[in-house]
Order: structure tokens, then sequence, then C-alpha cells
């Protein structure tokens, strides 16, 4: 039996190892004297990037904007990547054979990430207006648990929804997801398509577990590490989504105590 060609055996050590390299450059930011810019705070108000958010156009927008999309990118790659696993490599095997098999499988992935920066800034600039929102709403400034506590019975609700296990079962099936949407012509635009369309699905079966970075801090890679294994185990793990229900009322109960402690 031939062996498989080379390209298709390094694939998996290059994508693991691009996965390392966003956790140790998150790791490396969050230990850095400008860990603060990985949250979603006051970015321009004082420090070394007030000076350059004024002296570049739009900069108190555009600064934080491009910071928060670097974050996000990381965060990305570090959490969503590893779960895509089977996707690429059911999409490595179909490829294999093709001279232009590394430009495919690269195209695939920037198609995934790219939905995924996609929402990313949507995120920020959602944030962007809750913040302001709250500067207008007393009872928001002087009670900010409550946005967290919302956030996290958002994410435990949504495990019960009906959409949220439609796009799961597109992500738990990668092989049958690329048979039926791989067509096989203008390859390189639908390996692109073809990622981010996978991409959307795993968003919409994630998006409300990763908007609890914004309530823990997109700086604690301890929590981060957890959401990761949380939702690689529900996308890849045969019985991954028996920890769906669970989840969702731990979270429920979760969102419960901090109003308790609050009230």
């Amino acid at each position: 039996m031939p062996s498989a060609p080379r390209h298709q055996r390094v694939f998996l050590p290059v994508l693991l190892a691009l996965v390392a390299l966003a956790w140790a450059t998150l790791w490396a930011w969050a230990s850095s004297p400008y860990a603060r810019y990985l949250e979603h705070g006051d970015w321009v108000a004082d420090g070394p990037l007030a000076q350059l958010c004024a002296a570049v156009p739009a900069g108190t927008l555009l600064v934080p904007a491009a910071l928060s999309s670097l974050a996000w990118l990381l965060m990305s790659l570090a959490m969503m990547l590893p779960t895509t696993l089977p996707l690429f490599d059911a999409f490595n095997r179909l490829a294999a054979r093709r001279p232009d098999h590394s430009l495919l499988l690269f195209l695939l992935g920037l198609g995934y990430v790219a939905a995924w920066g996609l929402f990313g800034m949507l995120a920020h600039g959602l944030h962007g207006l809750l913040l302001a929102g709250i500067d207008r709403l007393p009872w928001l400034s002087w009670n900010p648990w409550a946005i967290g506590a919302a956030t996290v019975a958002l994410a435990g609700a949504f495990q019960f929804s009906s959409m949220k296990y439609r796009c799961l079962e597109q992500c738990r099936t990668p092989l049958s997801f690329v048979i039926q949407h791989w067509r096989g012509k203008h390859q390189a635009w639908q390996a692109f398509v073809l990622g981010a369309h996978h991409g959307l699905f795993c968003i919409g079966c994630c998006w409300a577990l990763m908007l609890l970075m914004f309530v823990v801090g997109a700086g604690n890679l301890g929590w981060m590490l957890m959401l990761a294994a949380v939702m690689a185990i529900e996308k890849n793990v045969a019985w991954g989504r028996r920890i769906s229900t669970p989840l969702g009322i731990a979270l429920l109960a979760g969102a419960a105590v901090l109003v308790a402690r609050h009230l």
C-alpha cells in the first residue's frame, strides 16, 4: 500500500504548531505589561497606546478595534482551531493527491478563521455600543455585575436551543459536510468558502460560550483552556452531546448565584 504524500503527513504537526504558537503568544501577552490590552475596557485614557490613538486619524476607534481583532484572532486560533481537526483531516484526505493540496488546506483554514474574525469584529462593536449605553444608564454603571450575569444566563439558555444542536450536528459530521459542500470546481475559492461555511456553523453552536470571555476576561488563559476543552468535547467526542444539558444547567445556576450575591 503506497504511503501518503509527504505534505499529507506533515499537515497535522503544522496545524498543531500553529495552535501552540497562538497559545504561547496569548500567554506572553497576558504576562506582559500590556496585558490590559487583551481586555475590553478603556484602552485610550492613558498608557502607551493613548498617544498612538491621539496621533492616528480616528485612532480612538481604529487602534482598539485592531487590538481587539488581533486578540480575537489569537483566541480563535487557540480555542477553535483544535475543534476543527476532524474537518481538516477529512479535507486533507480528500485533496491528498492534488498538487495544490497545501494551498487548499491553507485556504480552508483561512476561510474558517475569517468567519470567526468577522464575528469577533461584530462582538467588539456590540461591546462598544454596550459600554456607551452603560454611560447613559446609571443603574448599569452602579451594577456592572448584571451584564455578566445576563451573559452567563444567555450562554446557559442557548445550550437548550434547537439552533445549537442543528449547528452542532454539522460540526460533528465533518466528512459528510465536506462531501456535501465540495463541488470540485474553482477549487481554491471553494476551499475558502468551505472553511467559512463550516466556521459559520461553528459560530452557530459556540458563539454564546465564546461570549463568556467578555465576562471572565480575554486574558484569563485558565478559562480559555476550560472553554476550549468543553467545545472540543461537544463537537468531536462521541458522548460530547451529553455534556450540553448539564453545562446549560450549570451556567444558569451560576447566573442565579451571581444575581443572588448582589441582591
